[in-house]
């Protein structure tokens, strides 16, 4: 096992020497929190794609491009005079244990039902304001969705199952198909509120939306790829074939698949 603290702070004095604007990499010196944002999310998609393979050595490799992240927000905060890694691992350290006192004080939480009211009172607590502050912009949308609905729900604006929201869905998607005689800026308006209520559908059934959209992208890139492959066999290609042979072939595939 490598000593944790002594990684820790290798890792603090690489940043730093490839921030140095004398003798630094140009790239890593021109870099801004807004430039590096996009590979930061990158990067935490890249680990939930190697848990989601159970690729466990691929996962230690994401964790530690994440980690990097981190430290290259860091690194800029505390040139600008902001803050510094330090200060931010104390944060997290602090709210950790502000929202544990079950383990870190005297509070008692005997199920884990218990603890996610406890910690959902406390993250309020520390929000103030507005029910829906604080969710980022910056989720990808269905997960937003999710999380601005779930919000709503705490404070009893939800519907009572997810019978209601069938019906919902049904009404948003008339509503599409209606709005295309209105222009597309009202088509996309309306085909919004459809993926808005099927997020909540997943929510009520316990799904994550996100992650049910990933698989559901897994499975069409699969068996895509065992339709050109079937056709490769018979010497042709997507583009050279007509729409009623690749969905025969799409039809096998799908078959064989749920055999």
């Amino acid at each position: 096992m490598a000593d944790a603290t002594a990684e820790m702070t290798r890792l603090l004095d690489i940043m730093a020497r490839l921030r140095d604007p004398a003798t630094g990499c140009a790239w890593d010196v021109e870099q801004t929190f807004a430039t590096i944002a996009p590979y930061t999310i990158e990067e935490a998609y890249e680990v939930a794609d190697a848990i989601a393979k159970e690729d466990w050595p691929g996962l230690k490799g994401e964790l530690g491009d994440l980690l990097f992240q981190s430290v290259f927000h860091a690194r800029i905060a505390e040139e600008a005079g902001l803050f510094d890694f330090g200060e931010v691992a104390k944060a997290i350290s602090d709210k950790m244990v502000a929202r544990h006192p079950h383990v870190f004080g005297d509070a008692e939480v005997r199920t884990a039902e218990e603890q996610t009211r406890a910690w959902e009172a406390q993250k309020a607590r520390e929000r103030g304001g507005r029910v829906l502050d604080g969710v980022a912009l910056a989720l990808p949308a269905l997960k937003r969705a999710e999380k601005l609905q779930a919000r709503a729900a705490r404070v009893g604006f939800d519907w009572p199952d997810a019978e209601p929201v069938l019906e919902k869905i049904a009404e948003e998607a008339r509503e599409v198909w209606e709005a295309r005689a209105e222009g597309a800026d009202r088509v996309e308006e309306e085909m919004g509120d459809l993926l808005f209520v099927v997020a909540n559908l997943s929510r009520h059934l316990g799904v994550d939306p996100e992650a049910a959209l990933r698989r559901a992208c897994g499975k069409f890139e699969r068996r895509f790829g065992a339709v050109e492959d079937r056709l490769a066999e018979r010497g042709t290609r997507p583009q050279d074939s007509t729409l009623e042979e690749m969905d025969a072939i799409w039809n096998e595939v799908r078959t064989a698949d749920k055999a």
